[in-house]
């Protein structure tokens, strides 16, 4: 009726403009026709005049209008009423089919609108009455079904996707969900289920949750990294988790199963089937082989009507940590028993857990004793029983000082002096899982060696103080710590000039005019204040202006510090100088000897040569027949020119050798055929004498280097010492034998033999220890002798009694290399 009168004014408003613009146009036409033509008639009577007729008009057009539409009206009315009479009675019937007390409807007009709720539930399914407590599912649903109701209503309202749901109430009830969309409004049915759709929605929930349940472990079982298994009642597997099939290599989950891959030993299986009941699970440690490792498994297994189910974790790390903490704790224990300080272990119950061999020295404690785990308080009352422990002033609060280090958190020494002298430091270090390890440290040695080292000091210092060499010690600052007496009667200083603290610049100022060069303490002051590297000991001398001659020694000391020492060696060095001089002398003299001897020998050499050939010559028939008496003078001037010029000979080898100028020439030499012409070079000197040479090769090597002429010389002077001493009729030997590293020639005679006191001095020139042979030589072959030997860095020596006979063995090494020439 509203909408209807305002449409009534604005068509009124519409005919009366329209009335009065037409008359409007007109009072202006005539307005104008009245101006034109000279009328008296005025403009605003004209306009007046025309409104009044458009208003009149337009009011007799609405009336007829407003007739009309009202008629249209009333019509419409009834009809309105008749179909909302009939759409009540169309509600009340749909309503009273809805509502009852096991189904209620909640309905959703559109985005942004609020929801309806139609219908009840039962109360004992717990469900509000409340819409927006019942739209809030999580408070009367299971979280699992309130999850699920939620999102499923999201996907209705955004996208119209139907669905059908059992959820269950947090009082065991179950619920029918049905969501649906219609006429562009989203409803949800929920209806309470009974009987057997009840049992069978509970049942279906339970095998969904059952699912969800074994989904969910499974998930986890795959996580985890431990293998788990199921089992058929016959022992087939049913299912494995993702680390089965890794420890047996599978590729998958179904590879292992299709190929029945087992991760135990058929031994271990049948231990594991033999032991396992419903009653009494499998619970032990299986030793099997994963990746080509022998690895170690604590393994669980449970059997049920349905089958087995098993899991294994792998104890091998904690197996070997087991036994490598078995093993530490053993070498621990090994190592403290080999420890000179005795240590004991006592465990959170104050029990003796262990002790080392030092600790039973120390307190001499019998095993049985030790071995029944006395407690801490017993030990100490066996101790004071024994008279071992100090006797305190009162004995059970010093006990109970000593074991409340169970109950303390720092450690605190105390030192124990013992009835029979000795000083202990002990040290009790509380364990933070209980307990505590007892160290008993023995400082008797440690206060002895502090006490001799005081008196050493103490000493020292007098040592010091009293030497004749003079010694300062500076700090690594340049400053004097110490000086003794000599230092200062050395340098002409006083004790206030050199007393400690006193830097080196002044003491060096004070000793400076009793030095002989300028800045010559310069040396000193740089090697005490100086940065160098490498601290080094330097070892110089210096002359004073005083006369004194002084060896000085730098020497490093620990702590940056530096010692410098004076030694007045004046005497010394005057005697030195003095011996210097005479050795000089010495070695011009021998010099001198030497040339002298080298001359003499070749001026004698030559007329000897002259003699011999000149006897030789006469003994010839060409100079006619000599007389008997004539012969013998000969024989006698041959003889007598022979032994001069052999000595000759020798002193010229001699002289060689001590100018250094004698040469080897090494070469490869026979030893049979060497010792077979010695042999002969020597026959006629013991045919003389009716001596018989017996020449032993048998085990001597074929070969040796060596110079073979003075090797001839060595067997031939060896020959003819042993035919001056041997006995008529009596035998000489002649033998070479080779050991691992010489070679040995051995001269052997039945002679007198050579005293023991004087062997040393057999090889001496020119001496002959007063023994008298057939011939009475210049004591020169045996010096000859070992000259050569020792030129083939041989050895030479005697062997044999005191009267029975004489060896002399020349020995000849074969790795050293020969020497060329003498001065080698």
């Amino acid at each position: 009726m509203t909408s209807t009168l305002a449409l009534f004014r604005r068509r009124i408003l519409t005919a009366t403009a329209l009335v009065g613009g037409i008359f409007g146009s007109a009072g202006a036409a005539l307005a104008q026709t009245t101006v034109v033509g000279g009328l008296s008639v005025s403009s605003l009577e004209v306009i007046n005049f025309a409104m009044v007729i458009g208003a009149i008009s337009a009011a007799m057009i609405s009336a007829i209008w407003l007739i009309r539409e009202r008629a249209k009206i009333d019509l419409e009315n009834a009809g309105l009423r008749t179909a909302l009479a009939d759409v009540n009675a169309k509600l009340s019937r749909h309503q009273a089919l809805i509502v009852d007390r096991d189904r209620r409807i909640v309905v959703w007009d559109g985005v942004g609108l609020p929801a309806e709720m139609l219908g009840n539930l039962a109360p004992e399914t717990g469900a509000p009455d409340k819409l927006s407590d019942f739209l809030a599912f999580g408070r009367w649903l299971e979280p699992r079904s309130a999850a699920s109701i939620d999102d499923a209503i999201d996907r209705l309202r955004a996208q119209a996707e139907s669905f059908d749901l059992i959820v269950e109430t947090t009082r065991g009830h179950v619920i029918e969900a049905q969501g649906r969309v219609s006429g562009g409004r989203a409803f949800v049915r929920f209806l309470t289920l009974s009987n057997v759709r009840a049992e069978l929605a509970e049942l279906q929930t339970e095998r969904e949750r059952l699912l969800s349940t074994l989904d969910t472990f499974q998930s986890l079982f795959d996580v985890i990294d431990m293998p788990v298994w199921l089992r058929s009642p016959d022992g087939r597997l049913l299912w494995v988790n993702n680390a089965y099939a890794r420890a047996v290599e599978g590729e998958d989950r179904e590879s292992v199963l299709n190929r029945g891959l087992e991760l135990l030993g058929t031994a271990a299986r049948e231990r594991v089937r033999a032991t396992v009941t419903p009653e009494r699970p499998f619970l032990d440690k299986v030793s099997t082989v994963i990746h080509g490792h022998r690895r170690f498994l604590e393994v669980a297994d449970v059997k049920t009507q349905a089958g087995t189910a098993g899991i294994a974790l792998d104890v091998s790390l904690e197996e070997d940590l087991r036994e490598e903490l078995r093993r530490t704790i053993q070498s621990h224990a090994e190592t403290l028993d080999h420890l000179a300080t005795p240590v004991a272990i006592f465990d959170r119950d104050q029990r003796l857990q262990f002790h080392n061999q030092a600790f039973q020295r120390l307190w001499e404690l019998d095993t049985p004793f030790l071995a029944r785990r006395p407690d801490n308080a017993e030990f100490l009352e066996r101790l004071r029983a024994e008279g071992k422990l100090p006797e305190p002033h009162n004995w059970r609060e010093w006990k109970e000082q000593m074991l409340s280090v169970y109950r303390a958190v720092e450690t605190t020494p105390h030192l124990w002096h013992l009835p029979d002298g000795q000083t202990l430091n002990v040290f009790a270090n509380a364990h933070p899982q209980g307990g505590v390890t007892w160290v008993f440290e023995n400082l008797t040695e440690k206060v002895d060696l502090e006490t001799r080292y005081n008196t050493l000091l103490q000493v020292q210092g007098e040592t010091i103080d009293n030497l004749a060499e003079g010694v300062a010690v500076f700090g690594p600052d340049g400053k004097i710590r110490l000086s003794n007496p000599s230092f200062r009667a050395l340098w002409g200083l006083n004790d206030q000039q050199v007393k400690p603290g006193t830097h080196i610049r002044s003491i060096a100022e004070a000793c400076e005019p009793s030095h002989r060069e300028p800045d010559g303490w310069k040396l000193f002051a740089a090697a005490i204040t100086g940065f160098e590297d490498e601290r080094r000991t330097r070892e110089g001398r210096i002359e004073l202006t005083t006369g004194l001659i002084l060896d000085y020694a730098i020497v490093p000391l620990p702590n940056g510090q530096t010692m410098i020492a004076f030694v007045n060696v004046t005497d010394s060095v005057g005697a030195e100088r003095m011996l210097t001089e005479k050795n000089e002398a010495l070695r011009k003299a021998d010099a001198l000897k030497n040339e002298f001897v080298q001359h003499v020998s070749y001026e004698l050499r030559s007329p000897l040569t002259n003699i011999i050939g000149f006897t030789e010559l006469l003994r010839t028939p060409d100079f006619g027949a000599l007389n008997e008496r004539q012969s013998e003078y000969l024989d006698h001037i041959s003889t007598s020119s022979s032994v001069l010029l052999t000595i000759v000979n020798d002193i010229l080898d001699l002289a060689t050798v001590d100018a250094g100028i004698m040469r080897l020439e090494p070469e490869e030499v026979d030893i049979p055929a060497l010792f077979a012409e010695a042999g002969a070079q020597i026959s006629d000197r013991l045919k003389e004498s009716g001596l018989t040479l017996e020449i032993d090769t048998a085990q001597a090597p074929g070969h040796m280097t060596g110079d073979p002429q003075r090797l001839k010389q060595i067997l031939f002077k060896l020959l003819m010492n042993a035919a001056n001493f041997a006995p008529d009729g009596s035998v000489v030997r002649l033998a070479c034998t080779q050991d691992d590293e010489a070679i040995v020639f051995s001269v052997s005679d039945q002679g007198p033999g050579i005293p023991e006191n004087a062997r040393k001095d057999v090889f001496a020139r020119f001496e002959t220890n007063g023994q008298s042979g057939r011939r009475r030589g210049a004591g020169l072959g045996l010096s000859i002798v070992q000259s050569f030997v020792g030129l083939h860095n041989g050895t030479v020596a005697i062997e044999g009694g005191d009267s029975g006979g004489a060896t002399v063995v020349c020995r000849f090494p074969q790795s050293r290399p020969l020497a060329r020439d003498a001065a080698e």
